[in-house]
């Protein structure tokens, strides 16, 4: 789809993106409001709604609902990122297309790497490249000195190249075998978590789960591309000094944006059904200035703007957003933008420039606009075309684009508790202190009726303590307390997250074992399940395919990680607790070391599965099968060169074919031990093959 240059006269556009954010702007009015109470719930802010009766002196707000956010906040921070490792995984499909599942060696190929093993040492000592195994593609750039690993990574990434075949080896033991798919899979992993600590995800991700949590909505906008600059420090090997050259590097970038500044397609309940979006900025001068620097935007018509000067225009939530008086004035000197993303109207494009290529075509569009200048209008460059937000709700809103907080659940309790706590607190005040009954008719005339320690009061008639009555208001706190505790409790049920999740005392008394506790907690922890699992589907699931997608489109490096893989998001397994986990896994090792159980048990799994229960990666500390297997026959081949060398004279050598001894356990390749001994048939004696032979047999041989 190509496109004209843009020029001044494409005013059209102006007004189409104009028209398109009144609407999103009119059809989000509600979960402004919305918005705005949560917001003053958590504050601890009355707002305007709010009406005082004339006898009431506290104004005091209990903030249960900050409690309650900030708890579930850390709740979802501590599932997701306690581990150190980052939620996303890359697994291949279960029948792999683009790549084999597995693939091995054939005899031909064995035959060859055992020789090019014998002459490898000579090679190397001549300072040539060896050839690893001995076959073409096997790995021939692979540099000196690299692993074994390396070698069988590259092994995997060529086993086309190298002709092995597909499908699994006859016999793993002996022969090689090696997973493409997987393998690719777990390169394609360490890509993506590489690139989410260089773009700092945690960080901008906490942002985006805090809003979620407390306006019922968080948006992750990107990945975009970035150019990234790296110091670096070479070797002069003239001068022998070191000399600092930058390095640039283009890597991924992610934003967290603001439910505020987000405006959603007015007819969409999510992004997949979402025509367009539109992000509002607001830049001051300099920002403003800066977005020259930014590819494809136009210079004269930003250097327009900043002649026209500042065109910001405070909107209606703004006043009750932030804890100012004059919002105007502190505003006048910015710059509103308007950031579209979205279809285009026919009309529009091709007034503008666009062309389609038939009457079905239809053209997605990147527009930034501010007052009546376009300042950049691109095709949309994302392939395959998506907008570049991912929209998580905390809880889902039936029939409704934005999400549901916490504040919302439990505003009404949030009301009631302040009511009873300035009920009680107004309460304790009048019954604090006496109210006196006074009869002036004893009491001589023009006295003042103030009471204080040392008053002296005039009696002209009446027995003593008859003038003065001191009297005790009831005191009606338990009562309000009361109901404020039952109140709690039900913004517990309501929110979902417990009083003792997060620290407060006077629970049941099942919590004084740990055993108690622990049941409780696990509770507490199935009511944010939800909630994880709308941040696996909506976040990082979306986010783990986008970055894969811009690895594909934009990563010049061009890493080999192509093939059938599925992105598996992993919040939701991370839900149970470590000690319940590892005690449970224990349990299936025992269960599953019967003898009669342990062929069906995928022990490289269960290894895998104990390792992150306790805090371990297993990457560091576990082999996958291959290598294990690899390991294995090493091992089994360095025992059996100990029992050869004093027979030989030390010549064994390694990787040589060795014909194995009738009945030798072929888990053992050399034959000469370290294996099970076989299962033949014994010599009788007298027959071929018995160590100790009669004298009649002498004879006769």
């Amino acid at each position: 789809m190509a496109t004209k240059p843009y020029t001044e006269e494409h005013d059209p556009l102006v007004g189409y993106i104009r028209n398109k954010f009144q609407q999103a702007e009119t059809s989000r009015i509600y979960d402004e409001k919305r918005w705005l109470s949560a917001y003053r719930n958590y504050r601890g802010l009355y707002g305007p709604e709010t009406a005082f009766r004339d006898n009431e002196k506290s104004k005091v707000f209990v903030k249960i609902t900050k409690t309650k956010v900030l708890a579930s906040f850390g709740q979802i921070i501590e599932v997701l990122f306690g581990s150190g490792k980052f939620p996303i995984g890359v697994e291949p499909t279960p029948v792999p297309e683009e790549m084999a599942e597995y693939a091995h060696l054939k005899p031909q190929q064995m035959q060859q790497m055992n020789g090019a093993a014998n002459g490898a040492a000579n090679g190397a000592a001549n300072g040539e490249l060896q050839n690893p195994y001995g076959f073409p593609g096997d790995g021939q750039e692979i540099p000196q000195g690299a692993t074994a690993d390396m070698l069988m990574e590259n092994l995997a990434q060529n086993y086309k190249a190298a002709g092995l075949e597909e499908g699994p080896a006859p016999d793993s033991r002996s022969m090689p075998q090696i997973e493409p798919a997987r393998l690719a899979a777990e390169k394609l992993q360490k890509v993506l978590h590489d690139q989410l600590e260089e773009t700092e995800a945690i960080k901008i991700l906490r942002h985006v789960f805090f809003e979620m949590c407390l306006l019922g909505t968080g948006i992750l906008k990107g990945p975009f591309s970035e150019d990234k600059v790296y110091s670096k420090w070479d070797n002069n090997e003239e001068t022998g000094e070191e000399a600092y050259t930058a390095k640039i590097k283009t890597v991924p970038k992610l934003e967290a944006v603001s439910c505020w500044d987000f405006y959603s397609d007015p007819n969409a309940t999510n992004m997949e059904d979402s025509e367009y979006v539109i992000q509002r900025h607001s830049f001051n001068r300099q920002q403003f200035a800066n977005l020259i620097k930014r590819p494809l935007f136009k210079e004269e018509a930003i250097i327009a703007c900043l002649e026209q000067g500042p065109n910001y225009q405070t909107r209606g939530y703004e006043s009750g957003l932030y804890d100012r008086e004059n919002i105007e004035s502190l505003n006048k000197n910015r710059f509103e933008v308007f950031e579209y993303w979205g279809l285009l109207d026919k009309r529009i494009a091709k007034e503008i420039g666009f062309e389609y290529k038939d009457e079905l075509d239809v053209v997605s569009v990147n527009a930034w606009i501010c007052g009546n200048k376009v300042l950049r209008c691109v095709a949309n460059p994302f392939t395959p075309t998506r907008l570049p937000y991912m929209v998580c709700p905390y809880e889902i809103n039936p029939y409704q684009f934005f999400g549901i907080g916490i504040p919302e659940n439990m505003s009404d309790s949030q009301q009631i508790m302040n009511g009873h706590a300035r009920m009680a607190i107004d309460n304790l005040a009048l019954s604090g202190n006496l109210v006196f009954d006074i009869d002036e008719t004893m009491l001589v005339p023009g006295q003042d009726m103030k009471v204080f320690p040392g008053k002296i009061f005039r009696r002209q008639s009446g027995q003593p303590g008859q003038a003065i009555h001191g009297l005790k208001f009831p005191s009606t706190t338990n009562e309000n307390m009361m109901m404020f505790d039952r109140f709690r409790q039900l913004a517990d049920e309501s929110t979902g997250i417990p009083s003792y999740s997060h620290g407060t005392t006077g629970v049941q008394s099942t919590t004084r074992t740990a055993a108690g506790m622990s049941m409780l907690m696990g509770a507490a922890a199935l009511n944010i399940k939800t909630v994880i699992k709308n941040i696996d589907d909506y976040l990082l699931k979306p986010l783990g395919k986008t970055l894969f997608y811009w690895n594909m489109q934009f990563n010049d490096d061009k890493p080999e990680i192509k093939g059938d893989l599925e992105i598996k998001a992993q919040g939701t397994s991370s839900l149970m607790q470590k000690e319940v986990r590892s005690q449970r896994l224990m349990t299936f090792m025992q269960t599953a070391a019967n003898p009669s159980l342990a062929p069906f048990v995928k022990w490289h799994t269960i290894l895998k599965e104990v390792a992150k229960s306790l805090d371990i990666d297993p990457e560091q500390v576990i082999n996958d099968p291959d290598r294990a297997a690899i390991f294995a026959q090493i091992m089994g081949m360095a025992n059996g060169n100990q029992n050869n060398t004093a027979a030989t004279g030390g010549q064994a050598q390694m990787g040589s074919p060795m014909q194995a001894p009738a009945g030798a356990s072929t888990a053992d390749p050399t034959g000469a031990g370290g294996g099970n001994i076989g299962t033949g048939n014994v010599p009788l004696p007298g027959e071929a093959g018995f160590s100790q032979a009669t004298p009649d047999t002498r004879k006769r041989s």
